[in-house]
């Protein structure tokens, strides 16, 4: 099990350590996950995201070979912007995985894919895997960018879908304005020799620490899909509802004729909110009810902090529709609830 060089910190802080993709990660602190959760959409809470992968692609060929196989079309961005895009299963279309591209210069190219894939896109992109060598520190909330203030007024100002090399303490960095929160924020690739110091800066100037535990409800309410649940084998963008990552006009990107296929058909299922009634969550692998008939499954599930009752991501029939009535089938227990939109929250000031 491979461990970020960030451990000892976590350690330090009483956090709670789990194998996540093949990293022992912290899943929350002493102050537990909905206090992490509640914390990111108040103040700022900082996250270490090291397991995710880092590929560089670069070169005078990497923007054509990355526009020929991922599906968005980096024609849209330019250097120093930041991009949604998917690799898609080249015969079937399904997002074998869903990425973040850093365009970090004209001919530099950091491919931000889900932890346990990183093997898998170095085998359809190329590139270097250079994971081993950088933490990524997410500093994420409404406080996130005053935060890094006190550290680096440069870091502090690259905007949302940004991108920017920067000095830091001493090392170069990359820092983007992504994070996977729904929140405001920031994330740093930063060398192994300053992860800690550049962590323990942030804590000290007030960001509180989180887990995945609560990367993962504040994602959920934010309705971000995730990977190995509403993406990923026998899943399609255009399912996820996510067309908007599919670069209608370009001539080719890997995955293309399934896609385009599927378009024309209709998909044969699709992915919804749910929101239930009371604070026990729905679970991933629910049973969706409607009428007395299984419409669909559960893909994510849990209890919202913000909103104080159950929420869900699910794939079901293509005829449910929002406003529908249905149920959740936890253990034999049928939690009442309607299909509704996502986001379930979105900071309106």
């Amino acid at each position: 099990m491979r461990s970020t060089a960030l451990i000892d910190a976590h350690r330090n802080l009483g956090a709670k350590l789990v194998e996540f993709g093949g990293w022992e990660m912290p899943i929350s602190y002493p102050t537990g996950t909905i206090a992490e959760h509640l914390a990111c959409r108040q103040s700022v809470v900082v996250f270490d995201v090291s397991h995710l992968g880092t590929v560089r692609v670069q070169g005078p060929d990497a923007f054509g070979s990355l526009q020929n196989i991922l599906s968005n079309d980096l024609r849209k961005i330019a250097p120093g912007k930041t991009q949604y895009t998917h690799l898609l299963d080249p015969d079937s279309g399904d997002v074998l995985d869903d990425i973040i591209v850093w365009w970090v210069s004209e001919e530099i190219f950091d491919v931000m894919p889900n932890a346990s894939n990183t093997e898998r896109v170095v085998k359809y992109l190329g590139g270097t895997d250079t994971t081993e060598t950088r933490c990524v520190i997410a500093l994420q909330g409404p406080q996130a960018r005053k935060t890094m203030r006190a550290i680096s007024d440069e870091a502090s100002a690259v905007a949302r879908n940004h991108v920017q090399s920067i000095e830091l303490m001493g090392s170069s960095c990359v820092v983007a304005g992504t994070g996977y929160t729904g929140e405001d924020g920031i994330e740093i690739a930063v060398p192994l020799s300053v992860a800690s110091e550049l962590w323990n800066e942030l804590i000290g100037h007030g960001a509180i620490a989180a887990g995945l535990g609560a990367r993962d409800t504040l994602r959920l309410e934010a309705g971000l899909p995730l990977h190995g649940h509403e993406l990923g084998n026998g899943c399609t963008s255009l399912q996820a509802n996510l067309g908007w990552v599919i670069g209608w006009n370009k001539d080719q990107f890997q995955g293309r004729e399934a896609v385009l296929k599927e378009k024309e058909s209709g998909v044969a299922k699709k992915l919804v909110g749910i929101a239930t009634q009371g604070r026990r969550p729905p679970r991933e692998g629910s049973q969706i009810i409607k009428n007395g008939s299984i419409v669909g499954v559960v893909t994510s599930g849990n209890f919202s902090p913000m909103l104080e009752h159950g929420i869900a991501l699910g794939f079901v029939d293509p005829g449910i529709e929002q406003g529908d009535n249905i149920s959740v089938d936890v253990r034999g227990t049928e939690l009442e609830g309607s299909v509704v939109p996502y986001p379930f929250y979105k900071r309106t000031h």
